[in-house]
């Protein structure tokens, strides 16, 4: 079942975010602190949105004592911010999708921050809902291909834990779910020693579009440096099919 990796599209973020794991580790607390509040309590056995994104942070490698600060933080044991979740849409140079989650405790100076962001790097920000269509959400689940397992006793395991898409790479196996089996597959393929190196939810592009403008290129590759940059953004979904390395 090897086909175009999903993969390629965080790639490069994934990239980003090992060579700034203090900043990464920021963001993340931040997740678990609004699933906290917003989904239920300190208890990831109540609360399957904190339990997704603990998930996620143990991919990233944050220790758990980070964790557990901010699900305390989330309870009033030292300073709590008032932070709220935004969705930001729209188009890239040459056309390319873009989805921006961030989190903020200042609306105002986000939305001017991220059209910054697009205006200057010959992109411009939509309405909500002008570019979402085109993306399907999605749970991801990346296991490394580093030969300890082969392609079909991963695919078997994925299939037969109630995923319902599957890619090898040279590099990586890639697990596809419907947004409510995650979780469930997940833990599944816990139980069966599986280690990953991405978990979350994530908004995967129904289509990819190339650029060829090497300027547009430039454009779009600082777009998402200056993105990724910003405290305030979570995570950044495009449909931007870049050629492999």
């Amino acid at each position: 079942m090897s086909g175009h990796s999903k993969w390629a599209n965080i790639k490069r973020k994934k990239g980003a975010a090992d060579a700034q794991k203090g900043k990464i580790f920021t963001k993340l607390g931040r997740e678990i602190q609004v699933a906290v509040r917003e989904g239920g309590g300190p208890d990831p056995a109540s609360n399957s949105k904190l339990k997704d994104i603990i998930s996620k942070a143990k991919a990233a490698n944050m220790p758990n004592d980070n964790i557990q600060r901010s699900i305390k933080k989330a309870m009033g044991e030292g300073s709590a911010e008032n932070i709220e979740e935004i969705v930001y849409e729209g188009y890239g140079p040459g056309g390319i999708a873009v989805i921006v989650e961030v989190m903020t405790d200042n609306r105002n100076r986000t939305a001017s921050d991220v059209r910054h962001i697009f205006d200057k790097n010959g992109g411009n920000l939509g309405s909500s809902g002008c570019v979402s269509f085109m993306f399907d959400k999605k749970g991801l689940l990346i296991v490394a291909n580093d030969g300890s397992r082969d392609e079909e006793e991963v695919m078997m395991d994925a299939l037969d834990s109630g995923a319902e898409d599957f890619t090898s790479t040279e590099e990586t196996f890639e697990i596809m779910t419907a947004p409510t089996d995650f979780s469930a597959v997940r833990d599944a393929l816990e139980e069966k020693g599986y280690v990953f190196e991405t978990a979350e939810l994530s908004m995967i592009p129904q289509n990819y579009s190339k650029l060829e403008d090497e300027a547009q290129i430039a454009q779009m590759e600082k777009m998402l440096d200056m993105l990724d940059d910003n405290d305030d953004v979570m995570e950044v979904y495009h449909n931007w099919e870049t050629d492999d390395e």
